[in-house]
């Protein structure tokens, strides 16, 4: 199975998206952590073009950065990813209060990187 996935987004919790120049994939699933959350709904939109819809179940949401996959496979239900699986899509999540603390401490990082570039970038103009 070969084909391009161009993601619409996530809205209301479902990821939705198109995947185009391909045959119909025996199962698309939505993986996090290498475990299949769901099997996404697959949907004939004409013309080697088929409409993904997978809906991210509330409980696997969480505080920090999180990975959701969109895999193609010939796998059944929620039997996880088998060997030759392709990955069309990732979507990062990023939620929580443990995100301001992430945040502000690359940024300040950041802040500390570039001080240090202009004290060297400055000595070297002197010298």
């Amino acid at each position: 199975m070969r084909g391009d996935f161009t993601s619409l987004g996530l809205k209301s919790g479902v990821w939705e998206g198109v995947l185009t120049d391909a045959d119909r994939p025996g199962r698309v699933a939505l993986v996090l952590h290498g475990r299949t959350l769901a099997e996404a709904a697959v949907i004939p939109d004409g013309d080697g073009r088929f409409r993904v819809s997978a809906a991210l179940p509330a409980g696997s949401l969480a505080q920090g950065a999180q990975t959701y996959l969109l895999i193609a496979d010939d796998g059944h239900a929620d039997e996880g990813p088998r060997p030759g699986a392709i990955r069309l899509a990732a979507l990062p999540v990023i939620a929580g209060v443990a995100l301001d603390e992430d945040l502000r401490a690359e940024i300040d990082l950041l802040r500390a990187e570039l001080d240090l570039l202009k004290r060297e970038f400055r000595r070297l103009a002197v010298a």
